[in-house]
């Protein structure tokens, strides 16, 4: 029996549905620190998935609750859909909360207090308190995001399972840091008609143009640097060169008129696309 073209339409709006809500209740961005959490243990060839798990959990939780308090401060589309789907996420939330308390009692209490100065930013950061607002600093969103990034994505992993940190994994925070200041750039270039002046992003201090060169500059530093770890693999520098590409490609192709999705999906996918070399590479 022949289906209907209202059927396939039907289906093709429910599949929206869930794919906007895959990437909009931050879902995605939450798997992707996974993703670069679970890099970090697969390279130091350890293969538990709690810390990934914990780390996807304070992820989501972290990102939905400044939605929540920042709300207000979404000028765009996003404000409508949020406000529609508040129920759930407030539900999603509260379910990543209670993940989160169980993969913390598994966690070494030395790894958890590691992570207190992230939250503390963070706290200031969303609540600006008269002098100690950070957010006020220009600049100091994308750094924040990109240490905080690099640190629980490689050095609370490390610290969490007894592991010294050598040469080889500092050049790896490195790259992590750089790394996620340029995947954040294309954001920045989305927003730069929505953002507040006061947080003085690249874009809006030096223009589109100039912040693709930046980032372009940070890439091959990324990429070369690879070059200075112990015992380098061929596997490891072919695929830094193929996210260090992709990358590239991405921040070039970014504008203020990019879809909702370019961002949102396909520059966050990035990490994800990482683990997946390594994890096809193995095998």
């Amino acid at each position: 029996m022949n289906k209907s073209p209202q059927h396939y339409k039907k289906k093709r709006h429910f599949i929206k549905i869930i794919f906007d809500f895959y990437i909009f209740s931050n879902i995605h961005v939450a798997l992707a620190t996974a993703a670069l959490t679970k890099i970090t243990l697969l390279n130091i060839g350890i293969s538990e998935n709690k810390t990934a798990l914990f780390v996807f959990f304070a992820t989501l939780l972290s990102y939905n609750v400044i939605r929540f308090l920042r709300l207000n401060d979404i000028k765009n589309w996003y404000n409508d859909w949020i406000k529609i789907n508040l129920n759930t996420l407030y539900f999603i939330s509260i379910l990543s909360l209670l993940f989160l308390l169980y993969f913390a009692f598994q966690l070494r209490f030395k790894a958890i207090l590691y992570l207190i100065p992230f939250a503390i930013t963070t706290f200031f950061y969303t609540f600006p308190i008269k002098k100690m607002s950070l957010r006020n600093i220009a600049g100091l969103k994308l750094f924040l995001i990109a240490i905080s990034w690099a640190g629980i994505t490689v050095l609370f992993p490390l610290i969490q399972n007894y592991m010294s940190i050598q040469t080889n994994q500092w050049i790896t925070f490195i790259q992590r840091f750089l790394l996620v200041i340029v995947i954040t750039l294309p954001f920045d270039i989305r927003d730069l008609d929505y953002d507040n002046h006061q947080l003085k992003t690249i874009p809006q201090q030096i223009g589109i143009q100039k912040t693709k060169v930046i980032g372009i500059l940070l890439l091959v530093l990324f990429f070369f640097i690879e070059f200075f770890k112990m015992n380098i693999e061929a596997k490891s520098v072919l695929i830094t060169l193929s996210i260090a590409t992709l990358s590239a490609i991405l921040l070039v192709k970014s504008d203020t008129k990019q879809h909702k999705y370019f961002s949102a999906f396909y520059v966050e996918s990035i990490p994800i696309v990482w683990l997946l070399f390594i994890v096809l590479w193995s095998m």
